[in-house]
């Protein structure tokens, strides 16, 4: 064996030879480098400039060298590659063409005569890999000097490098990892970790905010309507069958693990109150969850009464205590109804689903009141005939509404149940119908008040016989406002509210239109506060006076919903300019000193429009409380004055062709001054005056 290992090893040629073949096997290869050559070359003729010898490596390559012979000694038996084989001969090419200093360690005929050689091929292999180091760090020690922040590392076709995206070289380590992992036979855990991460239930749940732990509810719901409706229909009405048992069976189990994954991963989570604080610590919640009554309720619903099947058989009458799980019932229903824009929709689709359900129930116990007396057997009782379940709600729907017509009952057993049945429809039907009108009163409890404002004010029109166009305006006013905001006035909703309540529903209502005035601005933020609770809304109808020229401004304007138009010119009907949602007029009123100031134009209601007052009053009450900022608004409200009283100077009239040439600009103050002064100046321009008069 070691003798085909030396023949194989004794045909590998001298680089100088592969050198020569591979020039001129590969000419087009050659010609590809070239140019990447000419670059090596110009590269390593600056580097000569700034490098210095590199000596203290080659006690370390010697180790190194005493180590691949032992290395390619014990690893003689592979065979070399012949693409491997060109590559010192390309590396020593390109070296010879670089120009290098250290161009004796590349030949295997450089070494020293004491060392021995094992392997021709693996020494230059060797050598190869020492001097590309060298290079390499050279060129490390040049980037760093230069400040280049591309990568040294040289290519084969030394192509110039491009800076690589963050993001684009974390992927590429990414696929080079499950890359290298594929190889390897290990795949990378760390995503479905992620994963399992990301889904993994919360410390406390908000059962108030949190919207996933409502859809949990919605299947515990779902799960609790199974139990309650087909309980009953399995154990009193012939439906489960030997064939269909294993179905049934499935969804029993089904709904046993909703219930048991609600009590042991869900309701150990919710957050309560205590104290007025609200816990999150889980070992507290536990222990509040394990000490409610809900607990227990949910213990005794899950527990295992079905190992009877072993014994009796697959009865549904051990899986009654399942509607022991009521609360989450009506906990469900009750955070529904609180994210509800109509919640009295639910409220009578709810109360009409009690009703099916206890009519559900009454036709159950009547199927088997008339099993117990036997199918057919009287008048009285379930003939036998069409849909059994269907003819018996017929029957349950009659009893309980009293509709009468039924066959009077034969037996002490019939008239018994009859009576009971009579009795108990009569209470559950009037407790359902007043419910029912409870539900339907709450929903138009509003809609009753504003009919009964809107009719107190027609009558009262209609007593001192109001116009009417104006009685059209008013009834006008009232349908607007009610089909707008489903009320009269929000004031009034808003009061049953707490403070803070009050505040942030203004802060999201008006804050960005009020901090948009240029009046308010650098106004301390607690004041502006103070004005939303007090702003009050108003409704125009189309065509009425905001304000009207000539008149005292009390108050300010701020256009919420619609258009106002400002009126002027001679007879006041020009529109001038026209104010949309978000703009504010009236500012200025509320500061002006000495019995207000007087409105300068006409504004109307251009369509509806829904507007925010500030009276000057209200305004005076709370600057008392901030003195700092009302010295800022009495500040800017001299300047906005002012501005407002130099643009009322009005222009003498022009009369004849004087319209025609720009009107004289007015004399400089420094120069009237001058002219009219009784300095030295002055008396000079007199005294001159006077002798040209003179003369």
């Amino acid at each position: 064996m070691f003798k085909s290992l030396r023949i194989k090893f004794n045909k590998v040629q001298p680089t100088e030879e592969n050198h020569e073949k591979g020039h001129s096997s590969n000419p087009s290869h050659q010609a590809q480098q070239s140019p990447g050559q000419e670059e090596n070359k110009s590269e390593e003729t600056s580097l000569k400039t700034k490098r210095t010898p590199i000596t203290s490596e080659e006690p370390h390559t010697k180790t190194q060298d005493k180590d691949s012979e032992k290395d390619s000694s014990r690893n003689l038996t592979t065979k070399p590659d012949p693409q491997s084989s060109m590559e010192p001969t390309r590396t020593k090419s390109e070296q010879k063409e670089m120009g290098t200093e250290n161009e004796e360690a590349i030949s295997p005929k450089s070494k020293p005569l004491g060392a021995p050689v094992i392997n021709e091929y693996a020494d230059a292999q060797l050598h190869n890999l020492v001097q590309r180091m060298r290079q390499r760090t050279a060129l490390y020690k040049k980037k760093l000097i230069d400040g280049e922040l591309s990568s040294p590392e040289a290519s084969p076709q030394k192509a110039k490098p491009t800076a690589v995206a963050p993001t684009q070289e974390s992927d590429s380590k990414l696929k080079k990892e499950d890359y290298q992992g594929m190889l390897c036979w290990k795949f990378q855990k760390a995503p479905l970790r992620e994963y399992l991460k990301k889904i993994r239930l919360p410390g406390s749940i908000d059962s108030h905010t949190d919207r996933l732990y409502l859809l949990w509810l919605l299947l515990i719901t779902i799960a609790y309507n199974w139990n309650c409706w087909f309980i009953p229909l399995r154990l009193f009405f012939p439906y489960q069958t030997p064939d269909n048992t294993l179905y049934w069976l499935i969804m029993d189990i089904i709904c046993d693990i909703i219930y048991i994954s609600d009590m042991l991963f869900i309701q150990p989570r919710i957050q309560f109150v205590k104290g007025g604080e609200i816990i999150v610590e889980p070992n507290e919640l536990k222990k509040h969850y394990r000490s409610s009554i809900k607990y227990q309720l949910d213990v005794a619903s899950v527990i295992p009464f079905d190992v009877l099947y072993f014994f009796f058989g697959f009865n549904p009458v051990f899986r009654t205590n399942r509607v022991l799980k009521y609360t989450s019932f009506f906990e469900f229903n009750h955070h529904l109804e609180s994210i509800m824009e109509k919640a009295y929709i639910y409220r009578v689709i709810r109360t009409t689903g009690y009703l099916l359900f206890i009519l559900h129930i009454n036709a159950c116990i009547y199927y088997w009141a008339s099993s117990y007396e036997g199918i057919g057997t009287t008048r009285w009782v379930y003939n036998g005939e069409g849909n059994k379940y269907l003819r018996c709600y017929y029957w349950a729907v009659r009893t309980l509404i009293t509709i009468g017509g039924l066959p009077e009952p034969q037996t002490t057993f019939e008239i018994i149940f009859q009576l009971l049945n009579f009795f108990s429809g009569v209470f559950v039907f009037s407790s359902l119908i007043g419910q029912m009108r409870d539900v339907i009163g709450a929903a138009t409890a509003n809609q009753n008040n504003f009919r009964a404002s809107m009719d107190n004010t027609t009558a009262y029109m209609n007593t001192y016989s109001i116009p009417q166009i104006v009685q059209t305006r008013v009834r006008t006013w009232f349908e607007y406002t009610w089909d707008s905001q489903r009320m009269l006035d929000e004031s009034d909703l808003l009061e049953t509210l707490p403070g803070t309540m009050q505040l942030s529903l203004a802060i999201d209502m008006n804050f960005s239109i009020i901090s948009k005035v240029e009046l308010f601005k650098n106004c301390d933020n607690q004041m502006i506060y103070d004005m939303l609770l007090r702003l009050k809304s108003t409704i125009y109808l189309p065509g009425d006076f905001v304000c009207k020229k000539g008149e005292i401004g009390k108050e300010m304007y701020i256009i919420k919903h619609g258009e106002v138009q400002v009126l002027g010119g001679p007879d006041g009907t020009k529109v001038l300019v026209t104010l949309k949602a978000g703009a504010v007029f009236g500012e200025i009123s509320l500061l002006a000193s000495g019995g207000g100031n007087r409105r300068t134009a006409n504004v109307v209601a251009h369509g509806f429009a829904n507007l925010l007052t500030l009276d000057k009053k209200t305004l005076q009450e709370i600057l008392v409380h901030y003195p700092d900022s009302e010295k800022l608004l009495m500040k800017k409200a001299r300047v906005l004055l002012k501005q407002k009283g130099a643009n009322k100077e009005a222009t003498p009239p022009r009369k004849g062709l004087a319209f025609l040439f720009q009107p004289k600009e007015k004399t400089p103050k420094m120069f009237r001054a001058l002219l009219g002064g009784t300095g030295d100046i002055g008396r000079l321009l007199k005294l001159k005056r006077e002798q040209a008069a003179q003369e």
